[in-house]
């Protein structure tokens, strides 16, 4: 593997004595974090602990997706947003950049959130900029099947991004909030990220090169989002990277391929963890997710505990701390910064 960080290569070599300390000191993001009112609540009230410490430092929380309603999603953020401050010594719900910041600083979890789909706008944009206020920060365009901004990526056709769809991405540029196209179906992702005028994301996707599977994208899609200035997270679930394989080799191998493809500036985290595997499987079932997609399985996902064992392993691979630093999270709060207002 050829690496470059700017304007300096790589110097391969196994560096595994500074792992705890670059973890430790490393921004950490992660863009995905399922957190729909499912499963166990016992899981659920140790995932973000977990991810504390394993050494997280912001979250992206998805509250829904587009199986619920606008006034669903307000009583979940309404809920969310309670406990978070109620929590202030463990939470700091994310406004702007710099929060981030300050809660590492201050030993905080940052907290944002993002829709997995648009169906809640119900073709309405000035909700938008209402959801934005509310701390959504990215949202996805689609959920796997078609909505009014495109067809998602598990649906029959390939339909491109709608007219609705070109003046939704107009309105989230102007607001503020990411655009999101994991999920999405290839030509409505293509043309979402000819029309931008920021930096898109794909906030869980991994290669479709390396794993045949509807949810991972092609080459020329990871390359599309690079020229719009965003990035790319990998995903740590399993059957999405193999046949089911959650070891933090086959995650690095996703970080791998990525940074040869468009550079290690545009690859971040995803990791999609799910707090109960049971209660997921019941609700893919539940919502008729396709059988092509093997999602009856009892599916392997990336631990939050495997982090610093990536970071170690990344070392060991001969990356720069600043690549690794801008994979685990800086490369995301550049997108950020160049987004939200």
């Amino acid at each position: 593997m050829h690496v470059k960080s700017g304007s300096s290569e790589m110097n391969p070599g196994p560096q595994p004595q500074k792992a705890p300390n670059l973890h430790h000191s490393a921004l950490v993001c992660d863009l995905t974090v399922p957190w729909v009112q499912i499963g166990r609540a016992d899981l659920r009230n140790r995932t973000l602990p977990r991810m504390a410490k394993s050494g997280v430092n912001f979250v992206s929380l998805t509250v829904a997706s587009d199986a619920e309603s606008l006034l669903d999603i307000l009583d979940l953020l309404a809920r969310e947003r309670r406990i978070f401050r109620e929590k202030t010594q463990d939470y700091r719900i994310v406004e702007t950049v710099e929060d981030i910041l300050a809660a590492k600083n201050g030993g905080q979890l940052a907290v944002s959130f993002n829709l997995q789909g648009t169906n809640a706008l119900a073709g309405n944009l000035d909700r938008v900029s209402l959801l934005y206020d509310l701390g959504v920060r990215q949202m996805l365009l689609t959920y796997n099947r078609r909505n009014l901004v495109g067809d998602g990526c598990h649906e029959r056709t390939d339909a491109g991004l709608s007219e609705f769809g070109v003046n939704l991405i107009a309105e989230m540029n102007r607001v503020g909030m990411i655009v999101d196209c994991s999920h999405t179906g290839y030509r409505t992702s293509m043309e979402a990220m000819e029309v931008t005028n920021a930096p898109v994301i794909f906030s869980h996707s991994n290669p479709k090169t390396l794993w045949e599977h509807d949810r991972n994208i092609r080459d020329d899609q990871a390359s599309a989002c690079a020229s719009t200035g965003g990035l790319v997270g990998v995903v740590g679930v399993g059957i999405f990277m193999g046949d089911n394989i959650a070891t933090t080799e086959m995650l690095a191998r996703q970080i791998d391929y990525y940074v040869e493809l468009i550079g290690p500036d545009h690859v971040g985290l995803g990791l999609d963890y799910v707090y109960d595997v049971e209660a997921e499987q019941a609700y893919m079932a539940s919502v008729k997710s396709p059988p092509r997609g093997k999602y009856d399985k009892m599916t392997a996902f990336f631990q939050p505990e495997q982090l610093p064992e990536l970071t170690d392993l990344l070392l060991a691979k001969g990356y720069p701390e600043s690549a690794i630093r801008g994979i685990l999270g800086e490369n995301f709060l550049r997108v950020a910064r160049a987004v939200w207002r």
